[in-house]
């Protein structure tokens, strides 16, 4: 490890699919379930108002970049629906990056604009973008759920032969 860490925050419905899957990129340290977005404090998975379904991950930027990481979960969770990932429906399930600085909203607007672009998906993106706050870690039969309960429910995946390119990279023919 280089000793430098970062923080993303993300949001792409069901948290269980979407820690699954992230946790296992090379470069993430570690990453936990929970609650952030909404008005309610100390928020629970019975009384969570209008906080996203989010993940922490604990990154080493040396190993993945936060472009990087970006790029996955726009590849693993649709974000042309809003406020709905598969059968999960309501604000708990949107489509939400929190950046944790100005740097981090400047590379979430510009994948955004890149995911829009690249046609890779039907419709435009409903991704929100709002500044990182509290973040509630959920209660512990939430966190690592599916090493817990492998066939456990998830509507993501990793979508084959997805790649997003660079709207300045397209290559013309």
């Amino acid at each position: 490890m280089t000793g430098t860490t970062e923080v993303a925050i993300l949001a792409g419905g069901c948290f269980w699919g979407m820690q699954d899957l992230i946790r296992k990129r090379p470069g993430v340290i570690s990453t936990r379930v929970g609650y952030t977005g909404g008005d309610v404090p100390n928020a629970t998975y019975r009384n969570h108002g209008s906080h996203a379904e989010s993940i922490e991950i604990v990154f080493d930027p040396e190993k993945i970049s936060y472009r990087d990481l970006l790029e996955f979960f726009f590849q693993v969770h649709d974000p042309t629906t809003k406020n709905r990932q598969g059968n999960d429906m309501g604000l708990s399930y949107r489509s939400a990056i929190f950046p944790t600085n100005d740097e981090q909203k400047k590379v979430a607007e510009d994948t955004i604009a890149d995911v829009d672009a690249s046609g890779l998906w039907p419709a435009k993106v409903v991704t929100e973008i709002e500044p990182a706050g509290p973040f509630w870690e959920a209660e512990p039969e939430h966190q690592d759920y599916l090493e817990h309960y492998p066939n456990g429910y998830t509507c993501h995946f990793v979508r084959p032969n997805w790649k997003l390119p660079h709207r300045d990279e397209k290559i013309s023919h």
